[in-house]
Order: C-alpha cells, then structure tokens, then sequence
C-alpha cells in the first residue's frame, strides 16, 4: 500500500532530519513508530501525507508517487488522514458541526447524511451525549477522540497519529488509545508515532524504531521488545523500561515523584492497586526508613518476563544494616516487607543495597 525509498528531508545543510528512509507499509497493517526524541519521527509521518515536502525520494501510495508535482494533493489527504498532538478541532462549531464540517465542503454529503454519519461516528468513540457541546467544555481526551471520529469521517485508507496522547493527563490516555484499539480491530491501516510502549506493543503488527534519521531497526514486537539486535535499540528498550531517581536529602518533591510513578506504570498497563503500593513503598523508605548518609538512588524496573516491578534502592556511604537498623520505623520496615514478594538487603563498599519486587496486578 505504502512504498518508501531513499526519503530525505533537510531543514538546514547542517540539519538533516530524514537521512535515508525505506520502508513498506501493507495494507490493514498497524505500524508504531518509536524512538529517542528528535530522530524525524513525526516528520516522517509528516512526510508521508506531504505536509512536509520532502528533500528526496519517493513516497508510492497505491502505485503513485505522491511526490510528483501533478500529484492531486486535496484526494491524496482525503485517503490518508492525520490525527494531531493537540487535537485541531475549530472551536467556533460544535461538536457535530466538527465532525460534519469536512464531508459536507470537501465530499459533497448532503447536511442529513454527514449528520447521520456524525452521530454514528461520536457514538463509536463514546460521545454522542456530547454532539451539540463545544470543544472548550470537553476534556483533553474527548477531544482526541472527536478529533479521531473527524478523520475517520472522509472515510481515509489509511490513519497516521502523531503522538495522539502526548498532550493529555494521564488519566485521559487509555481513553485514546481504546479507540485507537478499536480500529485496528476492525483492520485500518495505520501508522502511529509513539511513546506509549505497552500499547505499542499490544496493537502493532510491526514496529519501527527511528534513530538518527533512518529506520534503525524494525519488526514484531516481540522482535523489538524482547530481542532488538542493534545496539541503539537495546539502549533504548532498557531505558524506557527504567525510572530513576536520585535523592540528595530529606526535602524531594514527593507529588512529582508520585506523577512519574504514575505515569510510568500506565505504560505497562499496571493495575492502580501497583500504582499506589508503588508509590507508597518509595515514601515509607525516603520518609522513614533511609537514613540519608549520602545520595540515595532509586532505580525501578519493569520485568515483563518476571511480571512485575524489581525496585533497586541504593544508599550511599551507610556501614550499618537499614532494614535491621532501631532508628527506622518498624511500621514502615512491616509495610514494605508485607507489600513486597521480596526483599533483601546487601552490601557494596560502602553503600547499602535494597531490593524489591512487586508482582503485576
């Protein structure tokens, strides 16, 4: 369906966003696109439906290089819609007047048909109750889903989301990324920038990992997640499954630190009840448990293989046991032991190791 060869697109002689890009996109596939930030993923996608005008190469659409100068551009977008970042919805109509707007001026639909199709379309995405509101009374995430059920109105082949959930609360995202589920069910062709591991895993068909400029390496996600062969991959799988913190005394941010634990769990779809005894582990050790002789270092790691989370906590220069020690809360020490599947204590030079695991719930 979708044919790349040798894309390039360069801003500046010293800035090349897309070296050399090659890939094939076959229809009802479902491609998310991940990598470090600033490696031309969404001008990538920004490429392909040429909001962006590439330097070189070809992009072949059903056989047409959609870089030839006589190329229609209007038909061109009408089969390859876009999703944004920050939703685009015209904020002077309301949302059935959104969703109706582009059939009606740029496909011909009669008012009664592009409202009926509306309606359809707001109650696959879980807002006909919201048809006649205006994009400011909605949430982040009811807007991407009107901003989705848009698209899907000039009946596209092929959808491309950039980051469709970067802008909203956390508590937003699985709304999204629910819909986005839905149409790969139902076998659209789409190709999605990012940072959403766990949903990149559940609903790709292949994956694509973009690094300085190129497609480094693609593949299932199996492929990708449990056995990236390049170097730069498995740099960057370790590092997204990994979040760090580094304490230096008693007066850290705990409501950012819990913001961060929350999000990083919602990446692996963690169940809230992991959210909270995640949370509550770190603040029982920083609060009563770790005496503060120097840097603290807290590393927690998602093991998909071990099904849970394994917390490394290390203690700079203590020479005494912490779990053993009488001036830790014993309380806290109970909560820890109790909330944990393990725990243990170890020695490095000078610095006191805690470990633990918690299961997946």
């Amino acid at each position: 369906m979708i044919t790349v060869n040798h894309l390039s697109k360069v801003f500046a002689p010293d800035l090349v966003v897309l070296k050399d890009v090659n890939c094939e996109i076959a229809k009802g596939e479902v491609i998310s696109i991940i990598g470090p930030s600033g490696t031309g993923k969404s001008t990538f996608l920004r490429c392909l439906n040429r909001l962006e005008q590439p330097t070189s190469g070809e992009i072949i659409i059903d056989g047409e290089n959609i870089l030839n100068p006589k190329v229609d551009l209007a038909r061109l977008r009408m089969k390859m819609g876009m999703v944004f970042q920050n939703f685009n919805l015209f904020n002077h109509l309301s949302i059935i007047e959104n969703v109706m707007v582009g059939p009606v001026r740029l496909l011909g639909m009669s008012r009664e048909q592009a409202y009926a199709q509306a309606m359809d379309l707001l109650d696959m995405v879980g807002l006909v109750n919201k048809a006649n509101a205006m994009p400011d009374e909605l949430s982040g995430g009811q807007k991407q889903r009107v901003a989705i059920a848009r698209c899907l109105s000039m009946k596209p082949e092929i959808i491309l989301f950039d980051e469709p959930t970067s802008a909203l609360d956390p508590t937003m995202v699985s709304e999204v990324l629910s819909v986005i589920r839905q149409l790969a069910r139902q076998g659209m062709t789409m190709a999605i920038v990012t940072h959403e591991m766990k949903f990149a895993r559940d609903v790709s068909t292949r994956i694509f990992f973009m690094n300085e400029g190129i497609i480094y390496e693609e593949g299932t996600p199996v492929e990708i997640f449990d056995h990236p062969k390049k170097p730069a991959t498995q740099a960057f799988i370790n590092r997204i499954r990994t979040l760090e913190f580094e304490v230096t005394d008693r007066h850290y941010d705990l409501h950012a630190m819990n913001g961060q634990i929350e999000n990083f769990c919602r990446k692996y779809a963690l169940a809230e009840q992991t959210v909270h005894t995640l949370q509550l582990l770190i603040e029982e050790l920083l609060t009563n448990v770790l005496p503060y002789t120097g840097k603290i270092h807290i590393d927690i790691n998602f093991t998909e293989k071990e099904c849970g989370l394994d917390i490394c906590c290390i203690q700079e220069n203590c020479r005494f046991s912490i779990l053993d020690n009488p001036q830790a809360d014993e309380l806290s020490i109970q909560i820890i032991k109790g909330y944990c599947d393990k725990v243990e204590e170890t020695a490095d030079d000078n610095n006191k190791i805690i470990r633990m695991h918690i299961r997946k719930r």
